[in-house]
């Protein structure tokens, strides 16, 4: 094959990714083996996994799964008494009381249902959420894939078509590729720090017409890996273009949690539609997602996530409930975001230490994420829009005319290449901004920032001396 253009965007995608996390493992093991290399060990921020980078887990969060795990500890007096209390509950909400058994009904546990519902409802100032419409998977991505085989019908010019944030969630393209529906992209204003243009939807919805049937819009609030975080009057508009047009709202809010951006809030969908006219707020489609892989959580381990269904037809609910009904939801997941949805209240023995832990792990990510901003603007030949949640920066890049055309010739992205010479020359592992979805000759690299201090500073130090030596070598 002549050109990586010639090449299907979701095999570039898929190679990209996976190259760049082969390569990482395969000079880890160098190193483990004694292979000499300018730098001690590989880092690896490409992905919104803080454990990986060094971040450590909510303790009450491990005590109550390690209770779960082992009842024994119900005796050990060291683990605090809220823990131990809410460890026997959730035991007593699992069939056989044990997290070994199949959880009790194919959408999950309804004892965890109803605290999800309790905590949509308490966020959203009281707008009702019901358990019935909660229904829980093995991650995020799960549950939007379950939906996405639902809708995909039809061929060519029928075929189902979800309009697409560029840049999106890096697993999101293939993902739709794979359950059989058209990618219809939409771009993200990067120049008004990654906002959502009503203009650009209607550009995006009036191409795709001839050439599939648009029935959902994505949306990714706050942004990944931008993080944006839309406002009221651009949420409105969004639900009024869906309601329009009869698209279905697919909302991925699972950095709801990790607001840092000064005068910045976090708005659910939901929320917003509940208090537009009954127009909307009684007709309108929506489905909203979230996931335990969120900021302070950080739990992408576990593999759990929900989603909840929102003026749905009755059928489609029994549909996505049954389709769990052979694969029930694994339980261990279900407990985690229970405590994720119902944390320690004010006087229990664990709040205090809950708090301050969440407290430290929110201030670490908004200090990072100012202090890499500030550092990578100023890099000659970058540019990075202020993140306002979330735990990516996502940088545009300046490259040199030589080095693009290196990348042709090589069969590759130019920004691949670039995240693989960083790799080979100091042991950082970024990721390369094609795997986002984003435009030809619109380079961009993706880091988390959600990482101890001093392994931030690591970061930007070797991505600094990189990026000097490449300036240097094309000038």
């Amino acid at each position: 094959m002549s050109s990586v253009q010639e090449v299907n965007p979701s095999v570039r995608r898929i190679r990209a990714a996976t190259g760049l996390q082969s390569l990482a493992a395969r000079i880890a093991e160098e190193i483990t083996q004694g292979t000499q290399k300018p730098f001690q060990k590989v880092i690896d921020v490409s992905s919104g996994d803080p454990h990986r980078a060094g971040m450590p887990p909510t303790s009450f969060v491990r005590q109550v799964l390690a209770v779960c795990l082992y009842p024994e500890l119900l005796k050990e007096n060291s683990l605090p008494l809220d823990a131990r209390q809410r460890a026997l509950e959730l035991l007593g909400a699992c069939s056989g009381g044990s997290v070994g058994s199949y959880s009790i009904s194919s959408c999950g546990a309804p004892h965890v249902q109803k605290s999800v519902a309790d905590f949509i409802t308490r966020r959203d100032g009281g707008v009702s959420s019901h358990p019935e419409d909660i229904i829980f998977s093995s991650g995020s991505q799960k549950t939007l894939s379950m939906v996405l085989h639902l809708m995909a019908s039809g061929e060519g010019e029928t075929q189902t078509g979800v309009l697409t944030p560029m840049p999106c969630p890096d697993t999101l393209p293939t993902l739709l590729d794979m359950s059989g529906v058209t990618v219809v992209p939409y771009q993200l204003m990067e120049d008004r720090g990654w906002a959502v243009d009503l203009g650009e939807l209607h550009r995006a919805l009036k191409t795709a017409r001839g050439r599939c049937k648009p029935r959902a819009i994505y949306i990714s609030n706050p942004g990944n890996p931008t993080g944006h975080v839309q406002d009221r009057k651009t949420i409105e508009e969004v639900i009024r273009f869906a309601a329009t047009e009869g698209l279905v709202i697919l909302a991925e809010e699972v950095y709801q949690d990790s607001v840092y951006g000064q005068d910045k809030e976090f708005i659910s969908y939901k929320k917003v539609l509940f208090e537009m006219d009954k127009k909307y707020s009684e007709t309108v489609e929506l489905i909203s997602f979230n996931s335990l892989s969120n900021a302070y959580m950080g739990e992408c381990g576990l593999r759990g996530g929900y989603m909840e269904l929102i003026n749905m037809d009755p059928a489609v609910n029994n549909y996505l409930r049954n389709m769990q009904a052979t694969s029930s939801p694994p339980v261990l997941p279900q407990l985690a975001l229970e405590v994720m949805v119902n944390p320690p209240s004010p006087g229990h023995p664990s709040y205090k230490t809950y708090t301050q832990e969440i407290l430290h792990t929110l201030t670490t990510l908004s200090q990072n994420a100012q202090r890499a901003c500030e550092f990578l603007n100023d890099l000659p030949g970058m540019n990075c829009q202020p993140a306002m949640a979330g735990v990516f920066l996502y940088p545009c890049l300046h490259l040199p005319p030589q080095m693009i055309e290196e990348a042709k010739m090589l069969g590759v992205e130019a920004d691949v290449l670039y995240c693989q010479r960083l790799l080979e020359e100091e042991g950082l592992c970024l990721g390369a901004g094609c795997e986002n979805g984003q435009k030809d000759q619109n380079y961009h690299i993706r880091l988390c920032v959600l990482a101890p201090p001093a392994t931030l500073e690591e970061v930007l130090a070797r991505l600094h001396s990189f990026h000097l030596r490449l300036l240097d070598r094309f000038p």
